[in-house]
């Protein structure tokens, strides 16, 4: 069976694609290895809707059973490699064996942060260990704050969430070089760098209470950020099709379709260059969605139906 438009990635761009094709009646099947960053986050602070915050789990569920009402399929897997077949079509191996065959594609594989393997973390995130400034640099007004990271991305992160508070500790975890200038404007601020390493978490449940160094030295705080840089970036399969990525490998598409270089795929979500959102990954989805059924039903030779670089083509010759 040949679907009509298959999604890799079933976080929150991935299923506002689903539901928006899914509302057009296409035949869509999403393969999704349930371990994105979305299944993860047990508190999006900033949605509309939701003062008190929402779980990641909660609006996957939610998005799921939206798309299932819409006809949309699921299928728990991991994809190991996609394939261009024909004009018309594309192939997605698993990691089960299983091979899935649609019309459209679209890569909505997300990121993954490099976490440390400190027990206890992941109960907290979204909850009082955050990764996210823009998301959550709110959570800290007021507040003790924690940042544990590796080098310049630790560092950096502290110089940033220096804008709801002043009083910050940011722990080196990983003893890595921070640039001099970088480490001078931190003191400036009254931002104090251990270089050391943390040797566990100290949590009350889902609520962070401290660390112990490994010098057996407790610092106290309520709040913390991880920042530990070479962030996974999941654009494998885009790179198996020669879609354009970014020196930082995320991938590049089309700003209003979300549509690659390479005819008929998309991309949405993380895995593009922008800021990290939950709300714009969801846009994202939506808009790829979009265009994806613009370019079912329209005729051959079509906008929609272009690659990246002619339909840019295509409309500078219509500007000028």
């Amino acid at each position: 069976m040949r679907y009509d438009a298959l999604i890799v990635g079933g976080g929150l761009a991935g299923l506002s694609a689903a539901v928006q094709l899914g509302r057009y009646n296409h035949h869509v099947l999403v393969i999704d290895s349930e371990d994105g960053r979305s299944s993860f986050c047990l508190r999006y602070h900033n949605l509309i809707g939701w003062p008190d915050g929402v779980s990641g789990p909660e609006l996957r569920k939610a998005g799921r059973a939206q798309a299932e009402k819409a006809g949309v399929r699921f299928v728990k897997d991991k994809a190991t490699q996609a394939s261009v077949l024909d004009d018309e079509g594309f192939s997605v191996h698993t990691e089960s064996g299983e091979t899935y065959e649609g019309r459209r594609l679209l890569l909505a594989t997300g990121v993954m942060d490099r976490l440390p393997p400190l027990e206890g973390l992941r109960p907290c995130l979204g909850i009082s260990i955050y990764v996210c400034p823009d998301c959550d640099g709110y959570e800290l007004t007021g507040r003790r704050a924690l940042i544990m990271g590796a080098g310049d991305p630790g560092a950096h992160m502290a110089d940033i969430l220096s804008y709801w508070t002043d009083d910050l500790v940011y722990i080196n975890h990983e003893k890595a070089a921070v640039k001099p200038e970088l480490l001078s404007k931190l003191r400036e601020k009254g931002i104090r760098v251990i270089e050391e390493q943390v040797e566990r978490l100290e949590t009350e449940g889902d609520q962070l209470r401290g660390v112990m160094l490994a010098s057996r030295e407790r610092i106290e705080g309520g709040r913390a950020f991880v920042a530990f840089g070479g962030n996974e970036v999941r654009s494998q399969l885009g790179a198996q099709l020669g879609v354009k990525l970014h020196r930082n490998r995320h991938i590049e598409a089309d700003p209003r379709t979300k549509m690659t270089n390479v005819r008929h795929v998309w991309a949405a979500g993380d895995v593009l260059a922008h800021s990290e959102q939950a709300s714009i990954a969801m846009g994202d989805g939506s808009q790829a969605a979009i265009w994806m059924h613009k370019s079912l039903i329209e005729k051959p030779g079509s906008l929609a139906l272009r690659p990246l670089e002619d339909a840019e083509k295509h409309m500078e010759r219509a500007d000028s």
